[in-house]
């Protein structure tokens, strides 16, 4: 299961890592929050679809065309987290490099929206603060780096969940699994 989960967990995190970097932009550049979340979660799912391809193997390859749910998820879950990791790394090397300006922008869209959206004076100034305090706690780096593995770890954690649903295939003697 080691190799597995070494393999595909790395193949994941590069393609997470390559497609996340090849869409952000350079420094100076503004990001497009309006298509980012989609994007990025699009990235996710197309790097986290290698958890399909390692459960499939470890089933068919490693262990005589079996495995049950409990395992298939586990090999999924230990591919989503290499795949955080690198796409916690990859974050925090461009966050240093070109993203520093990410909360301020982040900020200012967030805020221009609201308005252009009809939001009150008061409600704007609440979030204003709101994301003060968020952009204070994101100095953190420890915060930083639990905040960026919070935006792919679930995505992790639910297609691990269905790759597991679909690749199960426990061992079976007679009529009985075993």
């Amino acid at each position: 299961m080691r190799k597995t989960v070494l393999v595909f967990g790395l193949i994941s995190g590069i393609i997470v890592s390559v497609l996340m970097y090849m869409m952000l932009p350079a420094q100076g550049e503004k990001m497009n929050f309006d298509r980012g979340m989609i994007t990025g979660y699009i990235t996710m799912i197309i790097a986290l679809s290698t958890i399909f391809f390692g459960v499939k193997n470890y089933r068919d390859k490693v262990n005589a065309g079996h495995v049950n749910f409990g395992k298939a998820f586990l090999i999924g879950l230990y591919i989503s987290l290499i795949a955080s990791a690198f796409y916690v790394v990859t974050w925090e090397l461009y966050f240093r490099t070109a993203g520093s300006s990410f909360m301020a922008d982040y900020t200012q869209y967030t805020l221009g929206k609201m308005k252009s959206n009809g939001s009150s004076d008061a409600e704007v100034l609440k979030e204003a603060k709101e994301m003060k305090t968020m952009w204070e706690a994101y100095q953190n780096p420890g915060v930083r780096y639990f905040m960026t593995a919070f935006e792919i770890l679930p995505v992790g954690i639910v297609v691990s969940l269905i790759c597991a649903a679909i690749l199960k295939r426990p061992k079976r003697k007679g009529n009985q699994v075993v």
